[in-house]
C-alpha cells in the first residue's frame, strides 16, 4: 500500500496541472493530508461513493498520463543514474566540485 501511495503522490506531483480543481482537492486531501473518504465527503457535501469514484478515476487518469508521457519513469532513471555517478566518483576518490555541482543540477531538473 505504501508503494502505491508513493507512486500516486509522485504522479500527482508531475501531472496535477492537468487535473480539475475538484480532482486536485480530493487527491490532496486523500493522499497528502490523509483525510478519510468520509471527511472529504463531509467537506464537499457529497457521498463517500462519489469521493471514492472521483479518486479512482483520477488515479486512472494519472496512470494514463504516465503511460503516455513517462515523466515519473524518466525521473526514476535520472535519479538512479545520478546516484551511480556519485558512487563511482566516490569509489575513485574524486572530489571534483564541478562534477558534483553538475550532478546536483541534473538531480534538480525536476
Amino acid at each position: 500500500m505504501l508503494e502505491k501511495t508513493t507512486r500516486v503522490n509522485y504522479l500527482f506531483d508531475f501531472y496535477q496541472k492537468l487535473l480539475t480543481p475538484k480532482q486536485k482537492n480530493y487527491m490532496e486531501m486523500y493522499y497528502l493530508e490523509d483525510y478519510s473518504l468520509g471527511e472529504i465527503s463531509d467537506s464537499f457535501h457529497v457521498s463517500r461513493q462519489a469521493v471514492y469514484d472521483n479518486i479512482k478515476r483520477t488515479e486512472a487518469m494519472l496512470e494514463e498520463y504516465e503511460e503516455k508521457l513517462k515523466l515519473y519513469d524518466k525521473f526514476q532513471k535520472r535519479q538512479k543514474l545520478t546516484r551511480m555517478l556519485k558512487e563511482r566518483l566516490a569509489a575513485l576518490n574524486v572530489s571534483d566540485t564541478d562534477l558534483l555541482s553538475i550532478i546536483e543540477e541534473i538531480e534538480n531538473l525536476d
